[in-house]
Formats: structure tokens, sequence, C-alpha cells
């Protein structure tokens, strides 16, 4: 499956009205998480590309998520539903939903006028370099599962 190129301006637009259609009451149509945990979620890959505030796993635990996790990231296909998380994507208690909402369309932005050349071979924390379209699938592929999961 192709996923939107939020690298494209466009559909960065698409993503973020979709965002926009969340308000703090929006419940999931499956999973456990709130609307608050799942923006807090959601921006987790973001930090990962755009702060230090994850440290990166060590070898061992890179080469499990190579090996085992990669594809089900960056891969064609979609999410299943109630799919576990990585310990460092869990969202617990509440969290600022209007901040959550702005820092998600804040990193979209970002991600998108540095363009796609800027992530050609950018290392991962967890995979090694990726190619412009596995980043584009990390991101718009996990954006896209959960807007999913909460109806919009």
């Amino acid at each position: 499956m192709a996923y939107p190129n939020l690298f494209d301006k466009a559909a960065c637009q698409l993503a973020i009205a979709r965002i926009s259609q969340l308000t703090p009451e929006t419940k999931p149509q499956w999973g456990k998480m709130t609307v608050d945990q799942m923006l807090a979620h959601v921006n987790v890959a973001y930090e990962l590309v755009h702060t230090n505030k994850h440290p990166k796993p060590g070898w061992f635990a890179r080469f499990i998520a190579k090996t085992f996790a990669k594809e089900i990231v960056v891969g064609p296909k979609p999410y299943k539903k109630n799919t576990r998380t990585a310990p460092m994507f869990l969202q617990t208690g509440p969290k600022d939903f209007a901040a959550e909402k702005e820092r998600l369309i804040e990193y979209i932005n970002k991600t998108q006028e540095l363009g796609a050349d800027h992530f050609d071979q950018k290392e991962s924390h967890s995979f090694g370099m990726l190619t412009i379209t596995e980043w584009n699938t990390l991101f718009s592929k996990h954006i896209d599962h959960h807007l999913r999961q909460f109806g919009v």
C-alpha cells in the first residue's frame, strides 16, 4: 500500500486537517489509549528524529528491531489493530491534548520543510539507514493508523 507523501505540502495539509478534527472528547474505535495519549504516542516517532529525548537502543535491541520489527514499521502493509508497541512509545496518564496536538502539527510541518532529501539514508534509532520511502512510510502509516483508530 502506498501512503501519502508527508514530504509533500498538500499531503501534510490533509494530515493536519484530519488531526484538526480531533477533540479532547474523541473516543477510539479500538485500543486503550485516549486521544491525548495517542497524540503523545505519535509524537514519539518525531521526537526520535528531531530531539535527543530518547537514547539509542543498544546493539542487541537494534538487531532485534531490524530483524523483527523493521518490515512491520516501514513496510507497505497497514498496522493491525491492537498491535503491541515499543516501550518508549507507551503513554500512561493524562496528557495535555492541545499541547500534544500542536506539537504533532509542528513536527509534521518541520519534517515536510526539511524535505525528503534530508531524510535520504538518515539513520533511524532502531532500524539503521532508511530510504526516503521508508521514512515516509514510517511517519505516514503511523499517523494514518491512529487517526483511523479515532475515526478521522
